[in-house]
């Protein structure tokens, strides 16, 4: 057997209306489709399908823990261009996302982020 490619991911959201719109307005991904309790967006010719799963929102201390200590916990890593990256950053600073510090690999740059679910969300940028 041999994997082609990842055909898509999916995230589980408690608001799907909102999750839409954080993905579309801020990240800038286009609505595939939808399907009752799930929307599939396009990211990059992959797709990323939210998933309205009711459930409990993170609380603020959770929440603040997660991004203060992002390495080592499962997320999603979303891929820009160098030149992209500082427009990036700046476009969740002004939508008020969550944000950890960018940092610095040496060969790539990437900053960890929330969602408005408390999916831990990565932008990365190779140099």
């Amino acid at each position: 057997m041999k994997l082609e490619r990842l055909d898509h991911f999916g995230i589980e959201v408690a608001d799907l209306a909102r999750a839409e719109r954080f993905y579309t307005a801020v990240l800038g991904l286009e609505v595939v489709n939808r399907f009752g309790d799930q929307v599939l967006l396009d990211c990059g010719g992959q797709n990323l399908a939210l998933f309205e799963v009711p459930r409990a929102p993170l609380d603020d201390a959770a929440r603040r823990a997660l991004i203060a200590h992002p390495l080592g916990h499962g997320h999603h890593a979303f891929k820009v261009q160098a030149s992209d990256f500082v427009v990036a950053r700046e476009r969740l600073a002004a939508a008020g996302v969550e944000s950890a510090a960018a940092i610095d690999w040496g060969d790539h740059d990437c900053i960890y982020f929330l969602d408005p679910d408390g999916n831990l969300l990565e932008m990365v940028s190779y140099r």
